[in-house]
């Protein structure tokens, strides 16, 4: 599915991409605290510090924004987690450090998360679909992960198992975002992270010879 086209009059595709920048940071904090369908256009502009005339010289309409803001945030996700996985070994306590990079990169961007969850309800029918996308092409990131570990012999799971425990991973590092009014009142972020991944991988069948070792 082709990435939605966003309509500029600007042809500096430099200026493009720092004007729409802001207008994300701008927008992100509007919609936290108004959501959607209450912001107007001329908020954004003034968030994110030029006219209402500017901001229409890089989109078109608001729902253009939601959509620059649903893309921005997966594409920020993903570049911090190529990296990291990049590096990863398909040993457990590499599984160990994806998944605490992930829950640190989810509470770098909690806010980012929280809007994307209350509205990309509201993203058009064409966008929808390709921010849905984005998002299980990073369920499969860590889909990767865990089949590096089966393939070591660090996990014995199936691979219809390794498909619900990315998932597993993915909801519950986002969750630290959403659910953020309950948690951070029991546990601090490095609490959080140390016991959900022992939740998850206890989760996991560890292969029997690395159960006897351990």
């Amino acid at each position: 599915m082709k990435k939605r086209e966003v309509h500029a009059s600007v042809k500096d595709e430099k200026l493009v991409r720092m004007r729409r920048n802001q207008m994300i940071k701008g927008a992100v904090n509007l919609f936290k605290e108004k959501g959607f369908h209450r912001t107007t256009t001329r908020e954004i502009a003034k968030s994110a510090g030029f006219s209402i005339g500017t901001l229409y010289e890089y989109i078109r309409t608001k729902d253009d924004v939601l959509y620059l803001v649903c893309d921005f945030i997966y594409d920020e996700v993903k570049e911090r987690l190529q990296k990291d996985l990049e590096m990863n070994k398909g040993t457990l306590e590499s599984l160990k450090l994806t998944i605490a990079y992930f829950f640190q990169v989810m509470d770098d961007m909690q806010d980012e998360v929280l809007v994307m969850y209350q509205e990309a309800k509201s993203l058009s029918k064409d966008a929808l679909p390709y921010v849905l996308k984005k998002e299980i092409e990073m369920v499969r990131m860590f889909e990767q992960v865990i089949a590096r570990c089966v393939k070591n012999g660090e996990l014995s799971i199936s691979e219809h198992q390794i498909h619900l425990a990315a998932h597993n991973i993915f909801v519950q590092g986002q969750m630290w975002g959403f659910r953020r009014w309950a948690l951070q009142r029991i546990y601090t972020l490095e609490e959080y992270i140390e016991l959900q991944t022992e939740l998850l991988l206890n989760g996991l069948s560890l292969n029997p010879a690395l159960k006897t070792s351990t």
